[in-house]
């Protein structure tokens, strides 16, 4: 599954809205290689990395540069306007 010498970690992710249609699931915990980015995230789940988008670590908004650690709970839904 993972390259020998390679850290493995688990985060637990949660699509919302027309992103899940594109993902094929709305909730997944996933095992990953470390060190992985939120954008390289991104292009695993299929979701482009310039799609209008909010990605948030623990609750908190990430930008697609930072590293994910083990454990994060990674939320990812489209931009909304409306008033």
């Amino acid at each position: 599954m993972f390259r020998v010498g390679v850290e493995a970690m688990k985060i637990k992710l949660k699509i919302i809205g027309p992103l899940i249609y594109e993902t094929g699931f709305s909730e997944k915990e996933l095992e990953l290689e470390k060190p992985i980015t939120a954008g390289q995230l991104l292009s695993r789940i299929r979701i482009q990395e310039n799609r209008p988008k909010i990605m948030t670590r623990n609750g908190k908004a990430i930008s697609p540069k930072e590293e994910l650690e083990d454990g994060d709970r990674i939320a990812i839904c489209p931009l909304y306007s409306g008033g």
